[in-house]
């Protein structure tokens, strides 16, 4: 930080424009602000914060005031400016205010700061040192602004200028004044800022406090030397300006471009030889790198001690579903058909619900086993548009099979560690009595949407953006609010089951079933966001049983069914669930309350029984239909597109054993 404020300085005082002479005038003061808050001392944290309020001010009424310049003489050359401040007279005195607080002149915002960083680092020689002789050229460089801009200068003609009108330098007027009428309350802005620097640094470091007027001492001294310092770095400008020509042997923004084109032509090679864009790759690379931080931590980190009493089961249940799940997985590994291999992939996920549900858990149970289904229907549906050859590793099975159980060992041991590591009592004690004072008897539904609800918002948000992302980059055509729809067979139109599929082609069991059943799971999936914070359910169950729902009826139906079953685009589905779960978070705080934390009822409702409505729910309806969006964006881009591809026979290889 002082070195980039002394060398923004010292290129400042060599420019002959005006705006890159405040340009690097800014790259000096935020050097500046870095070695201040780097420092890391409470003190300096304090000035830091009254540097910034004073930077702020002054260096945006100067850059506006040169707008107006340039505006008016057509240049911001200072070598061609002359006799400005005669002919602007206005302009002039708010650049002199906004420059003598950058010079720190007092009684000025400027010098309050430049007083608390002398303070502050008063038992540091060499910072202090630096601060001094940047704060003398951030004087220099300032007169030489002021000079520059308004000064009538021998030899140069005076501009003929028009006066400019008062609303385009009362803005920076404003500035520049706040910089001097600010000042009485330094004292109230310091303690106001008090609470947010002590708890970043714990250091108090040498006290130090914003007031316009400290006493005498060394604060006021180094002040005074900075100022003279400036002022004799002025009058010798001339060869201080030869000075900084001669020793600019390098500049730095070819240097820096000339650096960004090689590094950009490295990260190409590297690219080149590592992104092959083969998926098993990437994923043997991901899993190399798991294994290798267990073994560094292993190797650097001592022996892992495992505290905690290694429970391998406490139910007969859970030793038969972990039995099942792992042969699901051994039969993976001797999958050759893709589509095969995804259904037993499903599987494992299927044990793992079980597992949690054996265990107590029926809420993460219900969300595994939803979003696994959905899962399994959305390989099917890009699936059947790869060709369906058997699946070759490019390892040999048992170096997959060593890789796979090295990498569980990693990942278990990471978890057993994690639990022996443990030095303070489980936060999970403290739920139960949480979800009482919120009134939730789903202790899961409580810490989702009460305890954690803003991480909620924040991983609805981002599903909805990778949602939208992915089908995308799919499909890269223009989305708009029109329902593709399939054209049904003439004779079929105005059929009850009027499917988009060919006659031979239909299966109206299914599509009886689904129609049928339809409203039904609706109806289950609409119970399930009412009770989810007494019971097994939520948004997001329900929103996905809603999402499987659409999915049957598309998959009985083809896209039309699509259509007819959710007349609404995805993006608005998704669009008013977010706005309704932001909306209701953020009504919460302008309440003066928290997140989802305003209103709360308990009422009796026919059918549904006792329900208990809050601002949660309002949350919950919101990721109910972000959830019901995502679902048909995905079904609509790897579903209805697919469909439409085939329709329209582009990029379709018929499949050898169909011909004949």
């Amino acid at each position: 930080g002082l070195l980039t404020m002394v060398l923004g300085g010292w290129r400042a005082l060599r420019e002959s424009d005006l705006k890159r002479l405040l340009a690097y005038g800014t790259v000096s003061q935020l050097g500046f602000l870095t070695a201040l808050f780097g420092y890391g001392t409470q003190g300096a944290a304090l000035a830091g914060v009254g540097m910034l309020l004073a930077h702020a001010l002054f260096k945006a009424a100067l850059f506006l005031l040169v707008g107006v310049i340039d505006h008016a003489a057509g240049t911001r050359d200072l070598r061609e400016l002359s006799g400005l401040g005669r002919s602007m007279p206005w302009v002039c005195a708010a650049a002199v205010l906004a420059g003598a607080s950058m010079a720190g002149v007092p009684p000025l915002a400027g010098f309050v700061g430049k007083e608390a960083a002398f303070e502050a680092l008063s038992g540091a020689p060499w910072p202090l040192a630096g601060v001094v002789a940047g704060s003398a050229l951030t004087a220099a460089y300032t007169l030489r602004f002021l000079w520059g801009a308004f000064a009538a200068k021998p030899g140069v003609e005076g501009r003929a200028v028009e006066r400019p009108a008062a609303a385009t330098f009362v803005p920076a007027a404003l500035l520049a004044a706040l910089g001097l009428v600010l000042v009485p309350f330094s004292s109230w802005y310091g303690h106001a800022m008090e609470t947010g620097y002590a708890a970043f640094f714990r250091d108090p470091g040498h006290a130090a406090h914003l007031a316009v007027w400290s006493g005498v001492g060394l604060p006021l001294l180094l002040s005074a030397v900075a100022l003279a310092g400036g002022v004799a770095l002025f009058l010798v400008r001339e060869p201080v300006a030869r000075m900084g020509a001669r020793l600019h042997l390098v500049d730095s923004g070819q240097a820096y471009w000339a650096l960004i084109r090689r590094l950009d032509r490295l990260a190409i090679q590297v690219t080149g030889m590592i992104q092959r864009g083969s998926v098993p790759d990437y994923l043997l690379l991901a899993l190399l790198a798991t294994i290798g931080v267990g073994v560094f931590s292993v190797t650097y980190g001592g022996t892992p001690r495992l505290l905690s009493p290694v429970v391998w089961w406490e139910r007969p249940e859970q030793l038969v579903v972990a039995l099942l799940t792992i042969a699901a997985a051994v039969v993976a590994l001797f999958a050759r058909a893709s589509i095969f291999l995804a259904v037993i992939v499903g599987f494992t996920g299927y044990g793992t619900a079980l597992l949690f549900l054996v265990h107590g858990a029926p809420d993460l149970a219900l969300t595994q086993f939803l979003a696994e289904t959905l899962s399994l229907v959305i390989f099917a549906l890009v699936l059947r548009r790869l060709p369906i050859d058997p699946v070759s590793g490019r390892l040999a099975l048992p170096l997959r099979a060593a890789l796979g159980l090295a990498v569980a060992v990693v990942a278990t041991g990471a978890g057993m560690e994690a639990k022996s590591a443990r030095s303070a009592a489980p936060v999970g004690g403290l739920m139960e009595a949480a979800s009482r004072e919120a009134g939730i008897a789903n202790i899961v539904s409580a810490v989702i949407l009460d305890i954690r609800a803003w991480d909620t918002l924040g991983e609805s948000s981002v599903l909805i953006v990778l949602t939208l992302g992915v089908t995308s980059l799919v499909f890269l055509r223009r989305r708009s609010y029109a329902i593709e729809r399939g054209e049904p067979p003439p004779a079929e139109r105005t059929h009850w089951l009027a499917s988009a599929r060919p006659a031979g082609k239909r299966q109206v069991p299914f599509e009886i079933a689904a129609r049928l059943t339809f409203h039904t799971v609706l109806l289950l999936s609409v119970f399930l966001l009412f009770i989810g914070h007494s019971g097994v359910g939520g948004g997001f169950a329900g929103g996905i049983v809603a999402g499987l729902a659409i999915t049957v009826r598309y998959l009985a139906g083809g896209r039309n069914e699509l259509a007819v079953a959710l007349p609404v685009h995805a993006g608005v589905l998704m669009g008013v669930g977010l706005t309704l779960s932001a909306g209701t978070a953020l009504i919460g705080l302008l309440a003066g309350q928290a997140a989802l934390d305003m209103l709360a009822t308990d009422v009796t409702l026919p059918v549904l029984g006792h329900v208990h409505l809050s601002t949660g729910l309002l949350f919950d309806i919101g990721v109910y239909l972000s959830v019901i969006g995502m679902v048909q964006d995905v079904l609509r881009g790897l579903g209805a597109e697919l469909d439409r591809q085939i329709d329209a026979g582009e990029g379709v290889e018929p499949d050898p054993r169909e011909e004949g």
